[in-house]
């Protein structure tokens, strides 16, 4: 199977090529992102292969069927930025990659609770200066805080398991309760419970109309005083504005963000020797108790072999009219 792979990057060409060569798939790389105006690139491609800023809309899908692809291969789980129902009205395929390495995602939660509450990422730099001063940098013990959970699939299980690794309360919201985390100890709550109670609202929800801005004006006015906020799923499921009012008024005490709304103009690029056009994102980061990472909670080796081969392999499932497991329903 012919495959245009779009925005490329020089760790996903070193592991799908790695992986290819137990495939009979022929990949075409390229750097830019696919959208209306560079599906023409397509041409004598039977599946395009996209990540999470890839704009898979109505227009582009259009232009993809009148090429010829039967098939969007995701190398991610989330898939909001498809157009669904434009793809099966042109009878295109689309699979996904459902669960990759999800402690990859569930340890970069704790990392960014870990360094903003520890300010590790501040001591470091004070050290490098020779400042040996720890004034300002007092944390809290996460032993015995509660964390509440937004979403238990299989990121959220991991990282509820952590936390209870750590000896924390871990009380969760889902529409589908998970009956082996309740056998851990996990409480299900109602949404404002888990808002009213947790120390720490930690993301792990897909973006769909029901989640999209949960955490905004209102939700935030139920949280503690000096809540902490984590989001490593989608940037929508934060009202950027509305946090941003709750860090100027204290209510929100930290804030460690891999996701970002208006991301796909900023993540994955080097815009250091550029001047930032994003206002929100420029304000977010002039607050001191504000972590941002560059959607990087995928990025460890396991997971990337794991992408990887999954997407190869529902490349190779479409190609051979196997039944498709991994399709997007």
């Amino acid at each position: 199977m012919r495959i245009a792979f779009f925005s490329s990057k020089s760790y996903d060409k070193e592991y799908f090529k790695k992986y290819a060569r137990n495939y009979n798939h022929d990949i075409i790389f390229f750097e830019t992102a696919l959208t209306e105006k560079t599906a023409n690139l397509t041409e004598g491609c039977e599946a395009v292969c996209v990540f999470v800023n890839d704009k898979v809309d109505k227009e582009t899908i259009a232009i993809l069927s009148k090429l010829g692809v039967k098939g969007i291969l995701l190398r991610c789980a989330g898939y909001n930025n498809i157009d669904l129902e434009a793809a099966k009205e042109h009878h295109i395929k689309v699979l996904r990659v459902p669960a990759y390495s999800p402690e990859a995602v569930a340890e970069h939660s704790l990392a960014l609770i870990m360094t903003l509450n520890r300010k590790t990422h501040k001591a470091f730099n004070r050290v490098r200066e020779n400042n040996f001063s720890i004034e300002h940098l007092v944390g809290f013990n996460l032993f015995e805080k509660t964390v509440g959970l937004i979403g238990t699939g299989l990121i959220g299980q991991a990282f509820a398991k952590i936390m209870l690794g750590l000896g924390c309360k871990v009380i969760a919201f889902d529409v589908y309760e998970n009956e082996s985390l309740k056998k851990l100890g996990i409480n299900y709550l109602p949404l404002d419970e888990v808002f009213e109670q947790a120390d720490i609202i930690s993301l792990h929800c897909p973006l769909t109309p029901e989640t999209k801005y949960i955490i905004n004006k209102e939700n935030i006015s139920k949280m503690k005083d000096g809540v902490m906020i984590i989001n490593t799923s989608r940037g929508a499921l934060i009202n950027t504005k509305d946090v941003i009012g709750g860090l100027k008024s204290q209510k929100i005490g930290y804030l460690g963000l891999d996701v970002y709304e208006q991301e796909e103009d900023i993540f994955f690029r080097d815009l250091s020797e550029s001047v930032l056009k994003d206002e929100t994102i420029s304000r977010l980061m002039s607050f001191p108790n504000v972590l941002i990472t560059s959607h990087q909670g995928f990025f460890t080796k396991e997971a990337l072999g794991q992408i990887a081969t999954v997407t190869l392999n529902n490349a190779t499932v479409l190609e051979n009219g196997e039944v498709l497991l991994n399709e997007v329903l």
